[in-house]
């Protein structure tokens, strides 16, 4: 178990320096002046050139990649050249917003794709109906989804909101940046409750497709072990089937739906960023749209680099997952 444990971190150690190296040659690649992004297109060139030198950017490129590195193990994502502020505090700012729906959308994902599975196997008389819902969703993009759900259910129907986190202007954030934790904290549950009611829309679109993906590989884990040995064995000891599904198919099905649920995990940060940007979520999404358009790369690489961090760990936690769910994977 432990050198399973220290082989899976160093992979996730060396993907992290290589991910480090792709942004850092990006953006050597990119054709764009840091320098005179930062002072601006009509800057003359001694102050582009002074500005150069302040970013360090006259150093050759192992120097300047040390000296990246060493600033992202201290957090430091360099400064915006857009707003002169330290990319890290942009993007604590923006972070919270994002996690949130984030956390939101997984636990939609998780719950649909349950249900999707279970209502399969189990057969039940309506699971045609949510399946060719669900797959039908999972079929069209997600910037299509909120797009259409906004024209239909804010634009037609008065539903949902139109954008943003709350319809309360005096909300501020509290110790934890998640607007309904925070709410409940305080005793808000006025505050909480438009706080749920603006994340229902973005959420539920973003979370159709990892929904499909977790439930159909929870649907062949369980089909596959409900006609297995041990759960034939449990049938003929007088288990019910109830208990021969939860007990022994579940548990068993277990370890590639784990795999699958870190891949949605890890995919989801990623898809997150269209869909604030269509509903007006101040996330990374709108943080990351800011900085594209000035031709920020500090604030792109950042937004990228937290992207990239948030996919390898998840996907590492879940390995470990799999291994406490099968000891046997620890051999592998």
């Amino acid at each position: 178990m432990t050198a399973f444990v220290l082989r899976r971190t160093g992979s996730m150690l060396g993907v992290l320096v290589a991910l480090t190296i792709v942004l850092f040659s990006l953006q050597e690649l990119s054709g764009v002046d840091p320098a005179r992004a930062y002072v601006g297109a009509n800057a003359s060139a001694g102050a582009v050139d002074r500005a150069r030198a302040s970013l360090g950017l006259d150093q050759p490129a192992p120097i300047r990649y040390l000296a990246y590195l060493g600033g992202l193990l201290h957090g430091d994502l360099q400064n915006s050249l857009r707003t002169r502020t330290p990319v890290a505090e942009g993007i604590a700012t923006a972070f919270p917003a994002t996690l949130e729906l984030a956390m939101w959308t997984l636990a939609l994902a998780l719950l649909l794709g349950a249900a999707f599975a279970f209502l399969t196997v189990i057969r039940w008389r309506g699971a045609g109906v949510v399946r060719i819902v669900l797959l039908s969703g999972a079929a069209a993009p997600t910037f299509l989804l909120a797009s259409v759900g906004l024209l239909f259910l804010y634009g037609k129907l008065g539903l949902v909101p139109a954008n943003g986190r709350s319809s309360f202007t005096e909300s501020s954030p509290g110790p934890t940046g998640l607007l309904v934790v925070d709410a409940v904290l305080a005793g808000r549950v006025d505050v909480a409750g438009d706080a749920v009611w603006h994340l229902l829309l973005p959420a539920a679109c973003a979370a159709v497709s990892p929904a499909v993906a977790i439930g159909r590989v929870l649907v062949d884990g369980l089909r596959t072990n409900l006609v297995a040995d041990h759960a034939r064995t449990a049938r003929s000891a007088g288990m019910r089937e109830s208990a021969v599904l939860l007990r022994h198919a579940l548990r068993n099905a277990l370890g590639p739906t784990l795999s699958m649920i870190g891949l949605q995990a890890g995919m989801l940060l990623g898809g997150l960023v269209v869909v604030e940007k269509i509903v007006g979520w101040p996330g990374l999404g709108s943080y990351l749209d800011r900085s594209v358009q000035s031709s920020d790369f500090p604030g792109i690489a950042g937004v990228a680099l937290l992207l990239g961090v948030s996919f390898v760990v998840l996907n590492t936690v879940v390995d470990l997952l799999q291994v406490v769910v099968d000891r046997r994977l620890a051999l592998a």
